[in-house]
């Protein structure tokens, strides 16, 4: 650990988020094969896709390393007005393309992006820039809570509507667990909790697909050919895996049988290629990245680095854990990709950003 503080660079934070790349670049070519010869004719389509993403978010990541934090201090504002146009740009067809019933990705030149995953950096952005500046403030509702809420009402109300329900909740946790490791009244928390319960419950009760949901979460074989069969095909992934899996490129559950298995479901093909080994393995990359994230939040020089480094490492380990609870029954399905592994442009790109923020935080650190 003192060697790392030594050269400027968390080695054991760049090693584990290669790591998984690398194991997300197998495992998507694993997962779509199949896929893509039936639709593309071309076994390597997603497999060429998902290795341009990650240079390009291996570059992100170098630029961002290499950038000093503050600016993005500087720049909160600009960036959160482009974020917030984008949002409401992806709302009009001509700019935006439909995908499984939501609004969710802007299209450029047969290039695709999803403006809620740049909205979830954006609003970790704001939130450690506010809690630096009203940081004598938080325990007053008006100047120290309030501006704060209507931020994330501003960028939780277009995500919603999109919709996008999973990225919805990943930033209101993020935010409300920001507010409350830096200090915020817990009374405000609860009641903001309170308020918040009948607004979610009746955005699952109005919609049919999301009570769906939560009735396959709590039964799945009250439906196993409908809504259940998502969550049953990942049990039997699980399953057939055992111990020590079935061996790399051997799932039979990714041929036609997992939907999504190349995305939101990737873990339940690790589980029944790799077995628990490899879902084990999978886990603790993404604790040690959420423990790297940590001590660089704790040994940062200043409050934004600390509580921007806290919030980008909450984004991506809640991300991922709720994303593998999801895959193992856990939780109920959301529609979430897991970090650096699951296929997916948009994703790929915020989420190396963010490690190069971390990285360049931990670098600063280093040097004080």
């Amino acid at each position: 650990m003192n060697e790392t503080r030594q050269t400027g660079c968390d080695s054991i934070l760049c090693v584990t988020v290669a790591i998984l790349v690398l194991i997300g670049i197998v495992m998507v070519f694993s997962s779509s094969a199949a896929y893509t010869v039936r639709d593309h004719n071309d076994s390597y389509y997603f497999l060429k896709r998902q290795v341009l993403w990650c240079l390009l978010g291996a570059g992100l990541l170098l630029i961002t390393k290499n950038l000093d934090y503050h600016k993005l201090h500087q720049y909160t504002y600009p960036i959160m007005i482009f974020t917030f146009l984008l949002l409401i740009i992806v709302m009009f067809p001509e700019f935006s393309k439909k995908v499984g019933g939501a609004r969710r990705w802007l299209t450029l030149g047969g290039v695709s992006f999803q403006p809620s995953e740049l909205a979830k950096f954006t609003l970790v952005l704001f939130i450690a820039k506010s809690l630096v500046k009203r940081a004598d403030k938080l325990r007053n509702f008006a100047y120290g809570y309030l501006p704060n809420l209507i931020v994330l009402g501003f960028f939780f109300i277009p995500i919603l509507f999109q919709p996008d329900f999973g990225t919805a909740m990943i930033i209101f946790a993020v935010t409300f667990t920001m507010l409350f490791i830096a200090g915020l009244r817990k009374k405000f928390l609860f009641l903001s909790i309170l308020a918040i319960v009948p607004f979610i419950a009746s955005a699952i009760l109005t919609a049919e697909y999301r009570t769906r949901r939560i009735i396959a979460f709590l039964d799945p074989w009250e439906d196993p050919s409908g809504i259940g069969f998502q969550v049953i095909q990942s049990f039997y992934a699980f399953g057939r895996g055992g111990f020590w899996g079935t061996g790399l490129g051997e799932s039979s559950q990714k041929l036609f049988r997992l939907p999504e298995a190349h995305t939101d479901f990737i873990f339940s093909v690790i589980g029944e290629e790799l077995g628990f080994i490899g879902t084990t393995g999978i886990v603790l990359l993404f604790s040690i990245f959420i423990w790297r994230g940590f001590i660089t939040a704790y040994r940062a020089k200043d409050p934004f680095g600390t509580h921007l480094a806290t919030g980008l490492t909450l984004l991506i380990g809640l991300q991922a854990f709720i994303n593998l609870g999801v895959a193992s029954g856990l939780l109920p399905t959301k529609g979430l990709t897991l970090p650096f592994i699951s296929m997916g442009g948009s994703s790929m790109l915020v989420t190396m950003l963010s490690v190069g923020v971390i990285l360049n935080i931990s670098e600063q650190a280093a040097k004080h």
